[in-house]
């Protein structure tokens, strides 16, 4: 069987006890050497001969899928799909798996990372002082403050505990909130509308879909109190850059950390020109436990469908 690996953590010099796991499985392998995600036209003549194929934040359209006529599954290191077309998978038989909560920890210690980087200025003054300057900026302190989370998953629910730990109140909206949950856990469930409007910190933990797509654009970010922090570690497209760009030269937002962009990488972004902006390169679930973990069950999934076994993180089945 031929398998076709992307991820940019999982090639051949990193992570090698999890290829190695993979090589017993089959020799025939094929690496992504090009150390980003892989568009579409790329894809299609590395993929058109493979059984398997462990994917990366490549863009996985029908055109691909059509191109690979052996193609059987479709195994994400990570948990978000939203970069695969998962109904043109069904319908070219193809199983689509993901990894969801291993890069929980991961993800939502960098979201909180960013947190406390935008509250202190911290890149900002490391920057300065290392040229040679000695800026008494003034920051923001958390605890007290608010912190509402948009999307409490796993990711979420990791921020909010280290929120808890600054002692900051959590609120939550969820289309899908589990109310026992936040009961026991001290956040309060409460509408999109109502979190916009009283939480000092937001934290993004969405996916990207047709209803999240700017989401928190104008309107959004309107409803926030004045001098709030917006913290992206989801998806990109969720954030309107241009608004958020206005309400950072406005003043209505104090800083912006964000670990996801719209087009990545963003290259050229005006974002880049303000001192409040933290940035960092879709890095949330690069860690060395995360990526092992991400590995071995991504590995595990491929090889399951693979060899005819279930596989309880199909997402695609019914």
């Amino acid at each position: 069987m031929k398998i076709l690996v992307t991820p940019t953590s999982l090639q051949p010099g990193k992570n090698e006890e999890a290829l190695s796991v993979l090589r017993e499985f089959t020799e025939d392998l094929v690496f992504n050497t090009t150390g980003k995600p892989l568009s579409e036209d790329e894809l299609i003549p590395l993929l058109k001969d493979c059984d398997g194929y462990i994917a990366g934040l490549d863009e996985i359209t029908e055109k691909v899928m059509t191109a690979s006529p052996r193609l059987k599954v479709i195994s994400r290191y990570g948990a978000g799909y939203d970069r695969v077309d998962v109904a043109a998978a069904k319908r070219h038989g193809i199983k689509v798996t993901n990894t969801p909560g291993v890069n929980a920890q991961a993800v939502g210690e960098l979201a909180f990372g960013l947190i406390l980087a935008a509250a202190r200025k911290i890149p900002y003054l490391n920057g300065e002082t290392q040229k040679g300057g000695w800026i008494r900026s003034t920051g923001m302190e958390l605890k007290g403050k608010t912190l509402g989370i948009l999307g409490l998953g796993a990711i979420g629910r990791v921020v909010a505990s280290c929120a808890q730990g600054f002692g900051m109140q959590v609120l939550a909206y969820d289309p899908y909130i589990n109310e026992t949950y936040c009961s026991s856990h001290g956040i309060e469930a409460v509408s999109f509308e109502e979190l916009m409007s009283r939480s000092n910190v937001v934290s993004l933990h969405l996916p990207l879909l047709d209803s999240t797509y700017h989401l928190i654009d104008r309107k959004a970010i309107e409803r926030l109190p004045q001098g709030a922090i917006l913290v992206n570690a989801s998806r990109g497209g969720i954030i309107d850059e241009d608004a958020a760009y206005e309400a950072l030269k406005s003043g209505k937002l104090f800083g912006l950390g964000l670990d996801a962009f719209e087009t990545e990488p963003p290259k050229a972004s005006k974002l880049f020109e303000l001192d409040n902006v933290i940035a960092t390169p879709h890095t949330g679930a690069h860690t060395r436990e995360a990526t092992e973990h991400m590995a071995d069950l991504s590995i595990k999934n491929l090889m399951d469908v693979l060899s005819g076994r279930e596989c309880p993180f199909v997402i695609n089945e019914k």
